[in-house]
């Protein structure tokens, strides 16, 4: 007979709604402290051990493991940094789940000589997308002189976040994306983003360029066509206070001869690369946020016409 307030594992455990087996589990791994033994060496429980149990498997119904659960009890741990993280685990799965669902629908909507290409693309991919890839991409491909804080400041506005929920057209978009950089990764030459990247100051170049596309993105999200104004002044100013060592003047000269230096155009893995983010970055409703590579051809399509206007002003 268990003395008052003492009870034993059986009586434990009907208390709590649980089996015995389940009591000893949680005690053997010491997450359950006993109250002491009985004579016969059976296990004995004092009322806070019900409590315990229950908090206990609170903890477990939210799929905690049995240490986290410990450091819960012990206080090593503080309970809402559990559930924050918990949340952050589940997000990450749950994303991981959706982009399967995406892969799965976009190897279902096409052709049987689609779906063997698809499937080497979608069998590079990590089963949650990150842009380790092309961060790596971006950080061999700018220059080298460039400094660490500008060219943070590249790589992030460069680097398109997987969405969380994708559509099977952005699944295949990031797909190729990140082949695109591998390859390029791989072939072990360097990219040249900006025709003029090896000459000049690039610092000055690049924060010059950021400012520019920011001031162009109003207009691109408006869908408005190229045009001479701020943005375009703060573009061709970016070049030509890179230029060199000292910088150069934005004269009419200067722009037609940069006209023709932009016409080269970057290296034809940019350009896809490109194209592919603004895929990426095309939600399944309402217009897609510009990327620098859209900022930058739109603002190259205003120099040429901003050229052709100059051209026709001074036409006789």
């Amino acid at each position: 007979m268990a003395a008052e307030g003492i009870w034993s594992i059986g009586e434990l455990a009907e208390r709590a709604s649980v089996t015995v087996k389940t009591v000893r589990f949680y005690s053997d791994r010491g997450l359950l402290p006993e109250a002491g033994r009985s004579s016969g060496g059976h296990r004995r429980y004092g009322p806070e051990a019900l409590d315990r149990l229950r908090l206990i498997r609170s903890l477990r119904t939210l799929d905690l493991p049995v240490p986290t659960v410990g450091r819960v009890l012990d206080q090593d741990d503080t309970l809402e940094d559990v559930i924050a993280g918990r949340l952050r685990e589940l997000g990450s799965r749950l994303t991981a789940l959706r982009w399967q669902e995406a892969s799965l629908r976009l190897l279902q909507d096409c052709t049987a000589g689609e779906r063997a290409e698809r499937l080497r693309l979608l069998g590079a991919v990590p089963a949650l997308p990150d842009t380790a890839a092309l961060v790596r991409f971006w950080r061999r491909t700018l220059p080298v002189r460039l400094p660490a804080r500008v060219a943070a400041t590249v790589v992030d506005a460069a680097v398109p976040q997987p969405p969380e929920d994708p559509t099977p057209a952005q699944v295949l978009a990031f797909a190729r994306l990140h082949a695109l950089v591998s390859d390029a990764m791989a072939d072990g030459r360097r990219l040249v983003v900006h025709p003029d990247d090896g000459d000049g100051r690039p610092s000055v170049l690049y924060e010059g360029l950021g400012e520019a596309y920011a001031l162009a993105a109003p207009d691109l999200r408006a869908g408005r066509a190229p045009r001479a104004g701020e943005a375009l002044d703060c573009f061709v100013s970016a070049y030509a206070r890179s230029h060199g060592t000292r910088g150069t003047a934005d004269t009419p000269a200067f722009r037609r001869s940069l006209k023709g230096t932009l016409a080269q155009g970057a290296h034809p893995v940019i350009g896809r690369y490109w194209q592919l983010a603004a895929e990426l970055a095309t939600p399944a409703s309402g217009p897609a946020e510009p990327t620098p590579g859209a900022a930058h051809y739109w603002l190259c399509a205003a120099l040429g016409g901003d050229i052709a206007a100059d051209v026709t002003r001074d036409t006789p």
